[in-house]
């Protein structure tokens, strides 16, 4: 799940990354804002992973979910999905 805060004084739109994937024992998130460095994702009592980022409003982001090293994962809320160089299909979220 998405969701987005805007800041609009700042020119911000905070986005949290929320995700449950069954036995799971690490998540990242990866995305074009950093270069694809993939981010840890923080885990909750249920098993989801979550964190916030701080995007800028008015572009649009391409972001996948790395699970345990090895499996990558779209995010089945995304605002839309576009194809990559490798195949299959990144997530976008747009603020």
């Amino acid at each position: 799940m998405l969701k987005k805060t805007y800041l609009e004084k700042q020119g911000v739109c905070m986005v949290t990354f929320n995700v449950k994937f069954e036995g799971a024992s690490k998540v990242e998130l990866v995305g074009e804002w950093n270069n694809w460095i993939p981010e840890v994702m923080k885990r909750k009592r249920d098993g989801s992973f979550w964190i916030t980022k701080r995007l800028k409003k008015g572009r649009e982001y391409r972001f996948r979910y790395l699970i345990d090293g090895h499996l990558w994962e779209n995010d089945s809320q995304a605002d839309r999905y576009v194809p990559n160089p490798y195949g299959s299909m990144d997530s976008v979220v747009i603020c």
